[in-house]
């Protein structure tokens, strides 16, 4: 064979040499590694970090340090923050050249519980609440694993840009457990002032899920939830002589068992609603008929038609309570709290494979719905294809022991507490996998 002529193809030669030496380069030293070797080398930081958060929770409203640590944090990865967004909300956006944009979020405010779990970093807070009572303040909700996830995502996905491509938007949202928080960070502009999402992702830790494990569901997972405070007016009197008074704590005790007939009398079978008397109030003392008595409702459902139809309801049964008794009318009235959290069918069938491949099939459930609140769902009704998931928190050989003695602590309770390292672990690895699936990089 004779030699090639390199002057009479200059431009393939060319081609050829560069090909060539490209496909004999060593292997970068900073070839990006899998999330879980980046785990393995930094999981022992946000497990500190956790420990942290956990040990200084702050009520709904009340969040201003967990937001300046949040917004300081991100910033040192390199994201374009805006604070105060809806009161103590952050906003943290990245950019990494054209494609989707997609919003995750995490929750900052923590419970008035006096926490019991014993744990060395457990909450020693304190504080007086919008009442003036002195109360105990914990993560009892985990929306500190909520914020330790998030951030160990951000880091990541921060230094390796190459896996994914599009804007980041990151939120920290205040006063979910009072359903406000999303409502006042979309009045505040989230969703005009910052890049508009395609998607919406967010995790929420479950304490009966063994850690390890993940819930994903489509369609309604969480309730509409609604207050309906109600005063039943009477008038008061001597307990001796009854018949000279109308007696409120008699008409509220009929209304509370009346309420119960709406779900099973009223409503379609099939239709979930729960109708919860939380709290009744009546009297000073023994031998006294008061003239009022006061009932606080939490009402859960899940379509809008029922959410109305149910709230009518409440107000006929509490008008034909006291109308029997020759009562005054009641007052009744409602306030909105969190909206049915609806998860997008479509995004749904979209990562469900992706956590597959990630975190093993097994590990991977069917998320049942249930009748908690969450405000996450607002995105969706805002227009924005979300994803709430389920992220199990304590390992099995703990729920094994729970069960043993009869229950296990559930969320808001003052003995609850996630499993660190294998919640982190794959909460984080949830998250880097859908971002890497929803914005992939592009030639």
């Amino acid at each position: 064979m004779q030699p090639m002529n390199v002057k009479k193809f200059p431009l393939l030669f060319l081609i050829v040499l560069i090909v060539g030496q490209s496909i004999c380069l060593p292997v970068s030293a900073n070839t990006t590694p899998a999330i879980g070797e980046w785990l393995d080398e930094n999981l022992a930081d946000y497990s500190a970090l956790y420990k942290e958060l956990h040990a200084t929770p702050e009520l709904s409203f009340e969040e201003e340090k967990t937001a300046a640590k949040m917004a300081a944090t991100v910033r040192g990865f390199g994201f374009e923050v805006t604070e105060h967004i809806g009161g103590h909300g952050v906003v943290a956006v990245l950019k990494n050249g054209n494609g989707p944009t997609l919003l995750l979020r995490a929750d900052m405010d923590a419970l008035p519980v006096a926490e019991e779990t014993g744990l060395p970093y457990a909450s020693q807070v304190r504080t007086t609440d919008q009442r003036g009572v002195t109360v105990g303040v914990m993560h009892a909700c985990g929306h500190d694993m909520h914020l330790t996830v998030l951030l160990a995502t951000l880091d990541y996905l921060a230094t390796h840009r190459d896996l994914w491509q599009g804007t980041l938007v990151a939120i920290f949202q205040p006063a979910e457990e009072r359903g406000a928080g999303a409502k006042a960070m979309i009045a505040d502009g989230l969703l005009t002032k910052f890049p508009r999402p395609e998607f919406a992702l967010a995790l929420h830790v479950a304490a009966e899920r063994p850690a390890g494990k993940l819930g994903i569901g489509s369609g309604y997972t969480q309730a509409n939830v609604d207050s309906v405070d109600i005063t039943i007016r009477g008038r008061g009197g001597h307990g001796a002589w009854p018949h000279q008074t109308i007696d409120p704590v008699v008409i509220a005790a009929k209304l509370v068992l009346d309420l119960q007939t709406i779900v099973s009398r009223e409503i379609k079978p099939t239709e979930p609603v729960v109708i919860t008397v939380g709290s009744i109030h009546g009297g000073t003392k023994h031998n006294i008929i008061p003239d009022e008595c006061k009932l606080q409702l939490t009402v859960r459902t899940y379509s809008d038609e029922t959410r109305a139809q149910v709230a009518d309801s409440i107000r006929r049964k509490a008008l034909a309570a006291a109308e029997s008794a020759g009562a005054p009318e009641p007052i009744v009235e409602q306030s909105e709290g969190t909206p049915a959290l609806f998860n997008d069918p479509d995004l749904t069938a979209r990562l469900r494979p992706v956590l597959h491949d990630s975190l093993g099939e097994d590990n991977v459930e069917v998320m049942e719905p249930t009748m908690g609140g969450e405000d996450f769902g607002r995105y969706g009704r805002a227009g924005v294809p979300i994803q709430m998931m389920s992220l199990g928190t304590v390992d099995q050989e703990r729920l094994d022991e729970y069960k043993a003695n009869g229950s296990v602590p559930s969320l808001h309770s003052a003995k609850y507490y996630p499993t660190i390292n294998p919640s982190l672990r794959t909460g984080v690895t949830t998250l880097t996998s859908a971002v890497e699936d929803l914005l992939p990089p592009r030639n």
